[in-house]
């Protein structure tokens, strides 16, 4: 019974937490390197939800640069998916893996901090 209660019931409610956490908080409110033209809905930067979202909740990154595997960005944002994904590509289980210094610019794309002018012009805060 304490398997199906942790390993079902609180596994999943913490998923859906985490998914409907950053549907509507990472939409609504906090800071952001970046803004999209024409986009419905911009991105937002939260923080505190990096570690459980597995840096997911770096948000904004993720709408500046969306086929990127790294949504941590810049010193301090902690991204654990772009570590699995570094390891599984270093055990070359996965390959061809993009990051914003490999894609092509983005002519809709609008640095809204000081940092994200530098990374705009390729000094790769990485």
């Amino acid at each position: 019974m304490a398997w199906v209660t942790w390993g079902i019931f609180v596994r999943v409610s913490a998923s859906i937490f985490m998914h409907w956490a950053i549907s509507y908080l990472a939409h609504t409110r906090g800071p952001s390197d970046w803004a999209v033209k024409d986009a419905s809905v911009q991105g937002h930067n939260i923080a505190w939800l990096a570690i459980p979202t597995m840096g997911e909740s770096w948000h904004g990154n993720h709408h500046a640069f969306p086929t990127s595997a790294r949504h941590g960005l810049y010193p301090g944002q902690i991204d654990p998916g772009w570590w699995v994904i570094q390891g599984l590509e270093a055990l070359n289980l996965v390959w061809d893996v993009q990051t914003p210094t490999t894609l092509p610019p983005r002519s809709n794309l609008i640095a809204l901090t000081e940092r994200a002018r530098n990374f705009q012009g390729k000094k790769s805060p990485l």
